[in-house]
């Protein structure tokens, strides 16, 4: 047997524990030790499933085991610097929520050893397919970029905390740049099924990577797209843009991901207002389910400082809560 598949099968059983601990609630507990933790179902729950605060508009969830094997329909480098990697897996995409991801095997030789954790950018539950978008930076985006239609996906998820809606909010606004812009694809799609209004000011560096916009708009979304060889995507920029659109529109929360700069700006300019809002954050991430502890960040709550593990708590934190760093 050669080293890499010796390796390849010991993290196979490791992932094949992990997924257990996950859905038996035996994983350690934030504050260290041993605890009771939320089961699937019941985490789902807090995001989307029905019973949670998404239950008007969306459905889905499931107690099943967080191993998935997806087969690839198709995988397209759509710029120069993203791909659009779609994938067949009804249960998974039937139990998914927005602003949750999943832990991507990246190759089947051991190399990575670490799988990759990416966002969920489309999910269309009814053709039992989940869509994700990313960029080729290192090596697991690298192997993942090589797969071809009809190859097989080992996948862990629906993994974390996603994104809470309120049936009663009558718009909100979507703030997001890079990779981020996947991220919130999902929030546009489950709000415009409640009937929420949204307003979404897309981020990036050219135009070109502005690779969510007409996928935003044929989920009923008002786009405006801010670019760094425009000088649009400047904080004071911004920061003008967004207080024109909360003047003029009824905005109920905030949403963002993909940028500390634009979160520290929400940040502020939702607690000036009154506001809600909710922050997906991007964490190196170790194994994705909370027991390895590498994605642990702090984060200011009520009682205090309180370091949270970005994987199992989050992905998604009320704004207020973020520390920038």
């Amino acid at each position: 047997m050669s080293t890499a598949r010796s390796m390849d099968d010991v993290r196979n059983a490791a992932m094949r524990e992990l997924s257990a601990r996950a859905v038996n609630g035996s994983e350690p507990s934030a504050t260290g030790g041993t605890g009771e933790e939320a089961s699937v179902s019941d985490r789902l729950a807090v995001s989307g499933a029905p019973g949670g605060p998404m239950a008007a508009g969306e459905s889905g969830g499931s107690s099943e085991s967080l191993a998935q094997i997806g087969g690839v329909l198709f995988n397209r480098q759509v710029s120069t610097r993203y791909w659009h990697l779609a994938v067949s897996a009804p249960a998974a995409a039937a139990a998914c929520a927005p602003g949750q991801f999943f832990y991507l095997r990246c190759g089947d030789d051991g190399e990575p050893l670490l799988r990759r954790p990416m966002s969920v950018y489309q999910m269309h539950r009814g053709r039992g397919e989940l869509h994700f978008l990313y960029a080729v930076k290192g090596a697991g985006t690298t192997r993942l970029a090589q797969l071809r239609t009809g190859d097989s996906l080992d996948m862990v998820g629906p993994l974390g905390h996603g994104f809470t809606l309120d049936p009663d909010w009558r718009g909100v606004l979507l703030v997001a740049r890079g990779v981020g812009l996947a991220t919130l694809g999902p929030v546009a799609a489950a709000a415009n099924r409640m009937g929420i209004r949204v307003t979404a000011v897309l981020s990036a560096q050219t135009a070109r990577d502005v690779l969510s916009e007409s996928y935003m708009r044929s989920c009923g979304a008002r786009t405006l797209v801010v670019t760094d060889d425009t000088g649009t995507s400047g904080v004071p920029a911004m920061r003008e843009l967004v207080a024109g659109i909360l003047a003029s529109e009824p905005i109920d929360a905030l949403f963002t991901c993909g940028s500390q700069r634009l979160t520290a700006l929400l940040q502020e300019m939702a607690a000036e207002r009154g506001l809600p809002g909710q922050a997906a954050l991007e964490e190196p991430m170790g194994c994705g389910l909370g027991v390895c502890y590498c994605c642990v960040r702090p984060f200011a709550r009520e009682e205090g400082i309180e370091h949270l593990r970005v994987c199992r708590d989050g992905p998604v934190f009320p704004l207020a809560e973020v520390i920038m760093r």
